[in-house]
């Protein structure tokens, strides 16, 4: 018997879908059912490697971990990838398939709608129900011809949707009515609750509100849920960085982030953000970058493009300068590509520039080739000098998602990968990255290294110790588990969870759901 399936859709974007899908997950799992986040199209450069070497949305993959099971590519089995305007990378099935301009990408659709449907049709054998996260709006009138994300898969998999409006942006109630007067009769067939989103203040005072909308449409609204400041789960795009929290109270550490244009898996940075010890600060401009103590160049989708913003902003210049003067600068993937002293992309795989100078930190060479590497690590740190003074031997896991071959000498690799999962490693391992002579410049291709706590440790005492400053005592680190949770908790309680269970057709009490299934 297929698993059941329920969808959450936006008024718009960023309305908070993700988070809801999230929760949904966590909670059906805490009732006992066996559950699977879906998303057919997703597109952003903040990604994530399945255990088989695939590349789908890094959203997907927590809301699996929400679900308490391992991420797969049939969650998310099409993601794009900003590399400019108009332009993406069209990864099917965790690989990339080619770079298309959107109206290019539209001709794709009758193949792409096969890897969708079979991919929903693949986790509904497997699990008990399938929460299933549109894109945007499913009302956008100029693209609804191809959609494959929205009221498509509603329909196939004949699933009820919740649509989800953010009140916080205001004009809650045009958004819904409006989203629901853009759909064909038997799309709004399939709308069976309203989620009012993000609410400050008064419930009392949308209580008229409420009532006008359920008469207006005949659609119950299934809840009405707070806005929330002390759940921490990873966001999904890089405009959550416009709203970075405020420094805490005993940070004693400064760490600036290059927000660069293609940003990618900028999550990598949420244990640093969480650490009551460090301010952690996004920055694009050389008036915002101040003299932190550590610069960290993120991954990036795009390295020579975005290099290029970095030499025309004066942020080239000033983080060498910064360097100069004492700051640690660490670099990942992308960040890690530009450290070097030239980026060179022959068969523009990237952009139209062949050739760049890097920031000359390091003395190595990057040359971008066709193929793309997407493996989940393990390893270990092999150098003990500068900033991982201390952590010699200590355990890396994390994952790379990248293109070109990295190069160079007189520097120290700082890691050993002993594990690749989905490929073999031969001998005592591969080695990764560089750390200068002088231990305050590396540069790695390992995504996720931050979250690795003993040496994240190590790293930020370091950087202390440099200071003269202590770390104050970090008793409560972030724990995902503890904060899916919490999620739950929140989400259950605003929400009308018998609705929810009724218009998913799972009973809300499970032992009797499964003897009934036999």
């Amino acid at each position: 018997m297929a698993g059941q399936v329920l969808m959450v859709q936006g008024t718009a974007s960023h309305v908070g879908k993700s988070v809801l899908v999230s929760a949904l997950c966590r909670i059906f799992r805490q009732d006992g059912y066996r559950v699977a986040p879906f998303k057919a199209q997703n597109m952003s450069n903040n990604s994530y490697v399945t255990a088989d070497g695939r590349e789908i949305g890094r959203a997907q993959a927590v809301q699996a971990d929400a679900a308490g099971v391992e991420a797969r590519v049939e969650m998310n089995p099409i993601l794009l990838k900003p590399e400019a305007d108009h332009i993406s990378q069209v990864v099917v099935m965790g690989r990339p398939l080619l770079t298309a301009k959107a109206k290019d990408y539209f001709g794709l659709k009758p193949q792409l709608w096969e890897a969708v449907h079979t991919s929903l049709d693949s986790l509904r054998a497997d699990f008990d129900i399938v929460v299933v996260e549109g894109a945007g709006s499913p009302a956008e009138i100029n693209l609804k011809k191809n959609e494959i994300v929205n009221m498509r898969v509603a329909r196939y998999a004949n699933a009820p949707v919740l649509l989800c409006g953010d009140i916080d942006r205001g004009g809650i109630f045009a958004f819904l009515v409006g989203t629901l007067e853009l759909l064909e009769p038997e799309e709004r067939e399939l709308i069976k609750g309203f989620i009012i989103n993000k609410f400050r203040g008064d419930p009392g005072l949308l209580t008229d509100g409420i009532t006008w909308l359920e008469e207006r449409t005949g659609i119950p609204v299934a809840g009405l849920v707070h806005y929330y400041r002390d759940i921490h789960v990873p966001e999904e795009d890089s405009v959550a960085l416009d709203d970075a929290p405020a420094a805490p109270s005993q940070a004693v550490l400064d760490v600036a982030v290059i927000q660069l244009p293609h940003i990618s898996n900028f999550d990598d940075f949420d244990p640093l953000a969480r650490h009551s010890g460090v301010e952690l600060r996004y920055v694009d401009s050389t008036a915002q970058l101040g003299r932190p103590d550590l610069v960290i160049l993120p991954g990036t989708k795009t390295t020579i493009p975005d290099l290029a913003w970095m030499n025309e902003q004066g942020l080239s210049q000033a983080v060498k300068e910064l360097h100069a003067g004492g700051a640690a600068v660490v670099g990942v993937c992308g960040g890690y590509q530009m450290l070097g002293t030239k980026v060179s992309d022959p068969e523009h795989i990237e952009s139209s520039i062949t050739e760049l100078d890097g920031l000359g930190l390091l003395n190595l060479t990057t040359v971008f080739e066709g193929s793309k590497e997407t493996h989940r690590i393990n390893g270990r740190v092999v150098a003990a000098t500068g900033l991982l003074a201390g952590a010699s031997g200590m355990p890396v896991s994390g994952y790379e998602i990248h293109m070109g071959r990295t190069v160079g000498e007189g520097f120290s690799p700082p890691f050993r990968i002993e594990d690749r999962g989905d490929v073999p490693v031969t001998g005592a391992g591969d080695l990764d990255g560089a750390l200068d002579a002088s231990g305050s410049v590396m540069g790695t291709y390992i995504h996720g290294l931050f979250h690795n706590g003993e040496l994240r440790t190590a790293m930020l005492n370091e950087l202390a110790r440099r200071k003269g400053v202590s770390l104050p005592d970090l008793t409560n680190d972030l724990d995902l588990d503890r904060e899916y949770d919490k999620l739950a908790d929140w989400v259950r309680s605003s929400l009308d969870m018998d609705l929810v269970y009724r218009i998913s057709g799972l009973s809300r009490d499970y032992d009797a759901a499964r003897g009934s299934n036999g």
